[in-house]
Formats: C-alpha cells, sequence, structure tokens
C-alpha cells in the first residue's frame, strides 16, 4: 500500500474478528517498524510485550480491563503493551560513539568522542535523566513515535489496530514488567470485524486550528491543490456517515451479543 493511503486508512477499530488469529510475521513487522523509529541519543526508550489473548488466563484478561476498553479486550485477538524505559541514558555516551565513529554523527556538526563525553551526555543526557518531568517526557515522545510506526506498518498489513488504555498494575504483575519500564498504552491488534475504515474519516479541524506559520496567531494557510493531490492518493479521505454507522454498530452489538 502506498504510504500516504496507509496513512488515510489508519483507523482505531474497536469491533475485531475474536476468532481470526493474526500471523506472527505481520506482528513481528509491526515490532520492526518501531525498532526503526527515530529516536534520541540511538536508545531503545519503547519496549513491549506481545499476547494473544487466549494465552492469558481469562481473570487477567478482566482484570486488564478500563471502564472505556471491556470489549477490545474481548474481541482482540492480540495485545501489545508498550512501555518507556526509564533507564534510557544507561549506555548513551557508547552509543552516541559508535554513530560517531560511523559518520552518522559528523564531526563537521562538531562531534567527536570528547564532545559526547564533556557535551552531549554531561551536559545533556545526564542531567536530563535526572530531573522526573524531562525524563518522562523524552521517554513518552519517543516511545510514542515507535508507537505510530508499529501502527502504520499494521494497516500496511490489513490489520485493524487500536490505541488504548490498561490496567496498568494488573499488567505489571500479570506480565512481569521491570520497575524501570513506565506504562504507556495497548495496541488491540486483530482484523477488523468492522467496516476496515471504520466508517470513514473521523472529523479533523482545519490545519489552521493548529498550526502556525511564523508565530503563534498567524495560522498556517493552506497550499492551494495540496488537499486535491492528497485525495487522490488517498490519505485525505470521506467523512462517517452517521445513519450507516450507526446502522454497521447494530449489526455488530448483534453479532457479539453487546449492548446498544
Amino acid at each position: 500500500m502506498e504510504f500516504k493511503k496507509v496513512i488515510g486508512d489508519r483507523r482505531t477499530i474497536r469491533f475485531f474478528d475474536p476468532n481470526r488469529p493474526v500471523e506472527p510475521e505481520k506482528i513481528q513487522i509491526m515490532l520492526e517498524a518501531a525498532n526503526l523509529s527515530s529516536r534520541a541519543v540511538n536508545a531503545d526508550f519503547a519496549k513491549a510485550i506481545v499476547c494473544l489473548r487466549d494465552e492469558l488466563p481469562p481473570d487477567i484478561v478482566e482484570s486488564l480491563k478500563t471502564p472505556t476498553t471491556t470489549t477490545q479486550f474481548d474481541l482482540a485477538p492480540v495485545y501489545i503493551f508498550w512501555y518507556g524505559d526509564t533507564k534510557f541514558a544507561d549506555g548513551a555516551q557508547q552509543r552516541l560513539k559508535e554513530l560517531v565513529d560511523l559518520g552518522a554523527l559528523p564531526v563537521t556538526h562538531g562531534w567527536s568522542h570528547t564532545y559526547v563525553d564533556e557535551v552531549a551526555y554531561a551536559q545533556v543526557i545526564a542531567p536530563m535523566s535526572q530531573i522526573e518531568m524531562a525524563n518522562m517526557w523524552a521517554i513518552s515522545v519517543e516511545t510514542g513515535l515507535a508507537i505510530n510506526q508499529a501502527i502504520l506498518a499494521g494497516v500496511d498489513e490489513g490489520l485493524g489496530v487500536g490505541l488504548h488504555a490498561f490496567n496498568t498494575e494488573v499488567a505489571k504483575k500479570a506480565l512481569n514488567v521491570p520497575d524501570t519500564w513506565a506504562p504507556m498504552w495497548v495496541l488491540f491488534v486483530g482484523y477488523p470485524a468492522e467496516d476496515r475504515l471504520g466508517g470513514g474519516a473521523r472529523p479533523r479541524r482545519p490545519l489552521s486550528n493548529s498550526y502556525y506559520r511564523g508565530s503563534y496567531g498567524n495560522p498556517w494557510e493552506d497550499v492551494p491543490g495540496v488537499k486535491e493531490k492528497l485525495r487522490e492518493a488517498g490519505m485525505l479521505q470521506d467523512g462517517m456517515d452517521a445513519d450507516k454507522r450507526h446502522a454497521e454498530v447494530r449489526a455488530l452489538a448483534d453479532r457479539f451479543g453487546l449492548p446498544t
């Protein structure tokens, strides 16, 4: 699938086919995509534990639910629990020096082993890693980048995906999660039981609501012709038809014995 079409097709899927397993190779493709994400200090911020629903004890599955994720835990055959590693700074000097030696961090930009030791690590990475808010900010952003690449890879593989909250205390104990991992999200994966496009594109506000040119207060102005090109490429798609969607939800509710 073309990249722009993958972005356009991504939806948060809430109705999975509970009996259709996901091929392990597709899960690995998602993890490989996450592993290639952009990352500061070449650190492995993102950690993940892949679980098959049917391999977890039913009482654990029930306990992992939050008020907003009850049905998804029942329907999705695969859960990927995402965490951020609070020990990302460990080994940072060695990783940066490796990039210096490879030329990824070029001498033209001031990089050297000395610069790594005396500036990048001593003045930036080490102090930042000791500040809880800065630490969590870095972990959250960097892990989010990895998760998003996994999501898009899953869509490209024809899978349905949905990112949600989970009971982190239950997961920590049940999955033997290290104390140094900060919980992020659970990514539900499976084949959609609903329309894979979820009934259409979700409402989004114009770019001018959130993006600016030069300074805040000067909204971004659309470049003529761009939206038309993105529609042709499948990145921008038609919005939801509420009547059609509600009818689909009623049919899915009947199929899975869910309330309406």
